[in-house]
């Protein structure tokens, strides 16, 4: 047998090659054991979010920078190999200011549907990234319906707080929205015309050659937030999957429940419990403190996939601290049964601040005085796993014997297995892992990420 590929990466030294010895009948008792004949869930892949003001940072550097980086993170086995990324239904937090497709009040019919604004940047953003990767997968979701179908007639849920600076987005102290109520106006004509409106971003979409493979009613349906949000009780949720369903089975999109931002699977259990609403939905997108439900969802819903929809973001630092923490988060979904892992910018110009003053993270970020960019710790942790790990992947368990349980094992469709590791002492660790009737040994390089891929 051939000897495995061996990638590395440390703060000092990025995406070093290492000679790693071959496979060898175990001598001794492993650190870590990977039950390779117990394959659990199917990765379908990875990837980020199209957000504006991404298109706006990456506008800043030439035509073939953009180029690119978006070929070192779309194109297969280039770089990152992403194959499936979110899209907003309108503005987000990311977006460049608050926007919908349909300001006009009352207008229940959608006369004055309109979905030119995103010809600018989503629309061209997403071109770009297909021209590296054409089957590239997209799902999508609202953050605030328009704001004539909210009960407070406006884009947000909550006030601004000293947290995200100076910040102001008009709303009054009547209009704040609260956990546990529906913002939306939650009766027949007007959850048929939100139904008709995802449906015309859907036509709209296919009408410029991008396909919107599914969707979600609402990001974050527990949280009133400063930025464009809107609050869903389950009852509320129910009522709209009921007029979403045939909306997007009419143009063969599926429907996931989510995103759900609480660590309270029973919140998804309240929906599902409603028969007709349960019958369209095929998933469950999970984000932040949805990592608390991940494990009871997949356990009692098997037959739900599971997409980690947005990674916590960070603080705009973009250093080796979150990159960390960004590995702890992807060893907790995929080892808890999630099947797509997205991150969310996918780059921001230096320190990542956005139109409401939040601070976040990126993959890519653009210094706008001197054009020039970088790609950060947490595109470098991502990459370790996406770019090994093809779609149809299975997870495999692993068990930790004699101390180490830092690592996420899969085995690839044509056989390969695919060992991610991270160490995080400061000093080279010696492991070894049983895969099967043989055995693994490395020397882990301090405070550092490895990729071990073994040919079948």
């Amino acid at each position: 047998m051939s000897a495995p590929r061996w990638v590395v990466s440390t703060a000092d030294a990025v995406w070093q090659t290492r000679e790693a010895s071959a496979l060898t009948g175990p001598s001794a008792m492993p650190d870590v054991v990977v039950a390779v004949d117990d394959p659990q869930q199917e990765i379908e892949g990875f990837g980020a979010c199209f957000n504006e003001l991404g298109w706006q940072a990456l506008g800043l550097l030439t035509e073939s920078e953009r180029t690119g980086i978006l070929r070192e993170l779309f194109a297969p086995g280039v770089g990152a190999s992403f194959g499936i990324c979110r899209m907003p239904i309108g503005a987000n937090d990311f977006s460049r200011d608050w926007y919908s497709y349909d300001e006009t009040p009352g207008d229940l019919g959608l006369a004055h549907f309109d979905l030119s604004h995103d010809d600018d940047t989503l629309v061209p953003f997403i071109r770009a990234a297909r021209t590296h990767r054409p089957d590239l997968v997209l799902w999508a979701s609202p953050w605030s319906p328009p704001t004539w179908m909210k009960r407070n007639g406006h884009y947000a849920g909550a006030l601004p707080h000293p947290f995200f600076g100076d910040v102001d987005n008009g709303l009054r102290p009547d209009q704040v929205g609260a956990e546990g109520t529906d913002m939306f106006r939650v009766d027949e004509e007007h959850l048929a015309a939100y139904a008709a409106y995802f449906g015309r971003f859907v036509d709209g979409y296919a009408e410029r050659g991008i396909r919107v493979s599914m969707v979600m009613p609402q990001n974050e349906f527990n949280s009133a937030q400063v930025f464009p949000s809107c609050t869903w009780t389950p009852s509320g949720l129910s009522a709209f999957l009921r007029h979403l369903g045939p909306e997007m089975a009419a143009r063969g999109v599926e429907v996931f429940l989510g995103t759900l931002e609480r660590a309270d699977d029973r919140l998804i259990e309240d929906v599902l419990a409603d028969p007709e609403a349960a019958a369209v939905v095929s998933g469950v997108g999970l984000q932040w403190a949805g990592k608390g439900a991940v494990a009871a969802v997949h356990r009692l819903h098997p037959e739900l996939r599971i997409y980690q929809s947005e990674q916590e973001c960070g603080d705009g630092r973009n250093d080796w601290r979150h990159a960390r923490y960004a590995w702890r988060l992807m060893k907790h979904f995929l080892g808890n049964g999630t099947n797509a892992y997205q991150y969310w910018n996918i780059a921001l110009q230096e320190g990542g601040r956005s139109r409401w003053g939040w601070t976040q993270n990126s993959l890519v970020v653009v210094d706008p005085d001197t054009r020039t960019f970088r790609y950060t710790p947490d595109y470098l942790v991502l990459k370790h796993v996406s770019a090994f790990v093809a779609p149809g992947a299975r997870v495999l368990p692993t068990w930790c014997v004699a101390g180490h349980d830092n690592q996420l094992v899969f085995r690839n469709p044509d056989g390969s297995l695919v060992v991610v590791l991270h160490n995080e002492l400061d000093e080279v660790m010696p492991i070894s892992l049983l895969l099967g009737a043989e055995a693994l040994s490395l020397e882990l390089p301090a405070a550092s990420f490895s990729t071990v891929v073994i040919a079948p």
